[in-house]
């Protein structure tokens, strides 16, 4: 796409040296980036100027399909971010990617560091830079967490990055377990496991995504949890909690990495994934 036809863009004539040339587009093609976007991405590290980006692989809609097979390596995640989450091969586990770190929550309670050859169907990550942080007193429920986030956010449409951190006097959360061949993802996580933490020390992370990204990301908020033992994590569905420190990022630009396997390249992503994804992002007991 050209850049000078979009509102807000212009079209620039640089002359590059042939080997910085050959390097940009070995980098565009080892990551999935478009020239356009990595040299934006350069510039804007360069002068200072804010364009966070998040990076995704797959879409949500394929995860409701049951499109779990892994598509990229826990190696090639984190030359993209430092910050974010997914899940892995056959959704075995929950994602979690702290300050450059990658982690995987596991069915039976146990947190792992998997091998960067691990591979992920769905993985959204971003370098978290800070746009504004604040404090939340007290966080009654998973509600009321919500609505105080909510007070944070600037815009209904740009995707945003929550980094919260603090002491959870209750926290309750889910890890999927490894798929049955077939399985969508409600059956997939009709059997999740499920658990609850008292007096928790740990790190929230995760994104919020816009209604008309849902067949995309899971629409509103996606949160995991690292506890700072790095003994627990999952996927958030219940909090309680006090003095949170909350850290907020926009993101303006969003690249999307499409799998390129059979199971992705015939299946049928039509459908609007909202209510299955409602059904299978909530708690089951």
């Amino acid at each position: 796409m050209d850049n000078h036809k979009l509102p807000g863009f212009s079209s620039l004539g640089v002359n590059l040296p042939q080997s910085i040339v050959a390097q940009l587009k070995a980098h565009c093609e080892r990551t999935g980036e478009s020239i356009d976007h990595t040299i934006q991405r350069a510039l804007a590290q360069a002068l200072g100027v804010e364009h966070h980006t998040i990076y995704q692989v797959s879409t949500s809609t394929a995860l409701v399909q049951g499109v779990y097979q892994g598509c990229v390596t826990v190696g090639d995640v984190k030359t993209h971010g430092n910050f974010g989450l997914g899940t892995y091969d056959s959704l075995d586990g929950e994602g979690l990617m702290l300050e450059g770190e990658v982690w995987q929550a596991l069915s039976d309670g146990s947190v792992v560091k998997p091998d960067d050859s691990a591979t992920a169907p769905f993985w959204a990550c971003t370098t978290f830079e800070a746009d504004k942080t604040e404090t939340l007193a007290a966080v009654e429920s998973w509600d009321d967490l919500l609505s105080q986030l909510d007070a944070m956010r600037d815009s209904q449409n740009l995707f945003v990055a929550f980094r919260i951190d603090g002491q959870f006097d209750q926290i309750h959360y889910r890890v999927a377990c490894k798929a049955n061949p077939g399985e969508d993802l409600v059956t997939a996580t009709s059997h999740q496991a499920e658990f609850t933490l008292n007096d928790c020390e740990g790190t929230l992370m995760g994104f919020w995504s816009p209604a008309y990204a849902k067949t995309l990301n899971v629409p509103g908020y996606h949160l995991h949890l690292l506890s700072h033992d790095h003994q627990h994590g999952g996927h958030v569905l219940g909090i309680k909690a006090r003095n949170l420190k909350v850290q907020v990022m926009n993101a303006n630009n969003v690249v999307i990495a499409l799998p390129e396997s059979p199971d992705f390249l015939k299946a049928d992503l039509s459908a609007d994934p909202t209510a299955a994804l409602s059904k299978a992002e909530g708690a089951k007991t």
